[in-house]
């Protein structure tokens, strides 16, 4: 203490011997900490209940349990296990014993042959369309091969003579196993069956099907048995989802994320049937494909049923359309 002015008086110094800055930096870092924990703990309550309030409450009614549990009991009992397991044991035991090891300059040569080949159909040609030219190839190639190996010498053959008979021994024992041999693929053509389970005579249906998974929320807007056309943002052969609701889900993910220059979701389009679903293109469609597309101006691929046109054109269509799709934000 000191002596000011007559009086005594604390000279800079606390009661313990702190200055009054340390002090009342002390004191206000104290209850900064206190007031951030008291908000940290308001937010986590308040954060806890709002995620209660807002998760959708969804339950299906017994009915409805009942005829899902009852399809799929009934796809699983028509499916041929025992079947698809001796094919596949029969095409292994084949193809042991009819492989043929090409050298890889010849593979190279039918490989690139099959190529130009298939240069030459229009650009959306069908899966009949491939296979009838390869098909064509594999017939041509068979007779060159086989004349080859009789005669001596060739002139205008792109096989030399001691592979002639190599290459009659693998197309001779089928074009698939050379093709995948050679690395190429062209699917086999495509023919989806709906289950019908109601009796017969009465005609099929479009009820509003349930479809599997987690119920979807209402921004999805979800049609079923439709397709929507559009530019491909995400494409769904290697883009699968457990569920319609995942699938639209990550359409708006999708659109949250892209960058100024990318394309944003606005259209998701989902297979939720367990025997694929069709398309007109070259590829085989699965269950839980999810395609994510973007329109100015979203079209109709089709809705409901094909229209029996367009099954005349494509004998695999089925009657109705399997596709579920929604467009999402403005409408």
């Amino acid at each position: 203490m000191a002596r000011v002015g007559g009086e005594w008086g604390f000279k800079g110094r606390g009661i313990w011997g702190f200055s009054y800055k340390k002090t009342t930096l002390l004191v206000c870092s104290i209850n900064i900490v206190v007031a951030l924990y008291v908000l940290r703990s308001l937010y986590g309550s308040l954060y806890i209940y709002s995620d209660r309030d807002t998760r959708p409450t969804f339950e299906y009614t017994p009915d409805q349990i009942r005829k899902m549990e009852e399809s799929v009991r009934i796809r699983k009992a028509a499916e041929p296990v025992e079947l698809i397991r001796l094919v596949k044991a029969l095409k292994k035991e084949l193809y042991r014993e009819v492989a043929v090891e090409l050298p890889q300059p010849l593979k190279l040569k039918m490989t690139n042959e099959i190529i130009d080949r298939l240069k030459t159909l229009r650009p959306k040609a069908n899966i009949t369309e491939q296979r009838e030219v390869v098909e064509r190839w594999s017939k041509e190639k068979l007779k060159e091969a086989k004349q080859l190996a009789i005669e001596t010498e060739a002139s205008n053959s792109t096989v030399l003579h001691e592979e002639a008979e190599m290459l009659v021994k693998a197309l001779e024992s089928g074009s698939t196993w050379l093709l995948e041999d050679l690395g190429l693929w062209v699917p086999p053509e495509i023919r989806n069956t709906e289950h019908h389970d109601k009796p017969e005579g009465e005609e099929e249906e479009l009820d509003d099907q349930i479809l599997p998974g987690r119920p979807l929320p209402p921004e999805c807007h979800a049609e079923v048995h439709t397709d929507y056309d559009g530019a491909a943002v995400r494409w769904g052969l290697n883009h699968h989802k457990d569920s319609a609701a995942d699938c639209c889900q990550a359409c708006l993910d999708q659109a949250k994320r892209a960058k100024p220059n990318e394309k944003r979701c606005n259209i998701w389009v989902y297979c939720p049937s367990e025997t694929g679903c069709h398309s007109p293109d070259i590829y085989e469609h699965k269950l839980g494909e999810c395609w994510l597309k973007y329109a100015e101006t979203p079209k109709l691929n089709f809705k409901d049923k094909y229209p029996e046109s367009y099954r005349n054109r494509h004998p695999s269509a089925p009657l109705v359309v399997p596709w579920a799709s929604g467009i999402v934000g403005a409408r």
